[in-house]
C-alpha cells in the first residue's frame, strides 16, 4: 500500500535515487488557499542538517489554480538533484544489516539498492508537505512537537531518540470506538515512519506499574468545560478525544547506516565486511519531529474532513 487515509487520501511515488519524489492527493476541499510559506518552512526544517543537500523546490502539477485548490487531485513532484548513485554500487548484491534491503528482495525479488530506494527516508519529505496542506484544513488544531532524548552521537556512531507531540486544540468526539480508535489511528501512522520503533500515549508503558486509583483522569470542574486533572490516557478514551490534549510519544532506533565498516550477507549466502559508505545522518530526531507533524495532521483530517 502506498495510499494513506480514507477521505483525505495521500498516494505517494518514488525512490531515493529516482528522478522525483511526490504524491496525489485525492479529497482536499476546493477553495483552499495554501499558505505557500507554511509549506516551506516545514520543508526546511525536514532539511536542516542533512547531510544530502536537495533544494526540495515543489513542483505543484494539478488541482492548484494560484495557489487555490481545485477540489480536483492535487499532483506534485519534488525532483532528485543532490544524488549520488555511484556510491552504493558496491551493496548491488549485498543486504546491510538493520536496513530493508533484504525484506525488500525477498518481497519483490528485486530491489533497489541506491539509498534504500523505497525504504529510504527520503520519502518522507512527500508527507511533509502533505500534512502541511492538511493541517491548513483545520485551523483551529495546533499541533506541537518536540524532540527529546537525543544526544550527540559519538565520533564513530550514531544515536535515536525521542520525539515527543502534543496536539492542542482538538474538541471532544473525534475518533471511533472500536478498529478507527484515534489512538490506534495515531499509532499507525507514527509507526509508518522510518526508524520508529515504539508508540505510546499519555502515561504509556508506565501505566502497567500504577495502580488504578494512580492512573484514572480524575474530573476538574473549572470555567474550561469538561477537563481533568490529569492526563494519564493521552487525551483519548475509548477509542475517541475526551478535549484533554493528545499527547504521544514516538522512539526512532539509532541510524542504521554506520561509519564503521559492517558485515554483509550477499545474495549467494555469503558473508563479507564492507563500508556502507553514501552520506547518512549521525542523529535524525529533529528531522523526524516535523515527520511525525505531518503524520499527526494527516491521521486527524481523515476524521474531521
Amino acid at each position: 500500500m502506498n495510499t494513506y487515509g480514507e477521505r483525505f487520501r495521500v498516494t505517494t511515488y518514488g525512490e531515493s535515487h529516482g528522478p522525483a519524489v511526490g504524491a496525489v492527493i485525492d479529497g482536499c476541499p476546493a477553495g483552499v488557499r495554501l499558505d505557500m510559506d507554511l509549506i516551506a518552512r516545514q520543508l526546511e526544517r525536514r532539511r536542516f542538517g542533512a547531510p544530502r543537500q536537495e533544494a526540495d523546490e515543489v513542483e505543484w502539477l494539478s488541482g492548484l489554480m494560484d495557489g487555490i485548490t481545485l477540489g480536483t487531485p492535487i499532483a506534485f513532484a519534488i525532483r532528485n538533484k543532490d544524488v549520488r548513485s555511484e556510491d552504493y554500487a558496491h551493496l548491488e548484491h549485498l543486504f546491510r544489516p538493520g536496513h530493508a534491503d533484504y525484506t525488500y528482495y525477498a518481497k519483490f525479488g528485486v530491489r533497489d539498492h541506491r539509498g534504500g530506494g523505497r525504504s529510504s527516508a527520503r520519502e518522507t519529505v512527500v508527507r511533509v508537505v502533505a500534512g502541511a496542506i492538511a493541517s491548513q484544513l483545520m485551523p483551529e488544531v495546533g499541533i506541537s512537537t518536540r524532540a527529546v532524548g537525543s544526544q550527540n552521537p559519538a565520533d564513530d556512531d550514531t544515536c535515536g531518540g525521542m520525539v515527543d507531540c502534543t496536539i492542542t486544540g482538538l474538541p471532544a468526539g473525534i475518533g471511533d470506538p472500536v478498529f478507527a480508535k484515534l489512538n490506534a489511528s495515531l499509532a499507525a501512522a507514527m509507526m509508518s515512519i522510518p526508524s520508529a520503533i515504539g508508540f505510546e500515549m499519555g502515561a504509556g508503558f508506565a501505566a502497567a506499574q500504577m495502580k488504578g486509583s494512580e492512573y484514572i483522569d480524575r474530573w476538574k470542574v473549572d470555567d474550561g468545560g469538561c477537563r481533568t486533572a490529569t492526563n494519564h490516557c493521552g487525551g483519548v478514551q475509548g477509542g475517541i478525544s475526551n478535549g484533554m490534549p493528545v499527547e504521544f510519544r514516538v522512539a526512532f532506533h539509532p541510524v542504521v547506516s554506520i561509519p564503521q565498516p559492517v558485515e554483509c550477507l550477499g545474495e549467494d549466502g555469503s558473508l563479507s565486511t564492507v563500508g556502507i559508505g553514501g552520506r547518512h545522518d549521525r542523529y535524525h530526531i529533529e528531522r523526524a519531529a516535523v515527520v511525525v507533524e505531518a503524520m499527526a495532521a494527516l491521521c486527524l483530517i481523515n476524521y474531521m474532513i
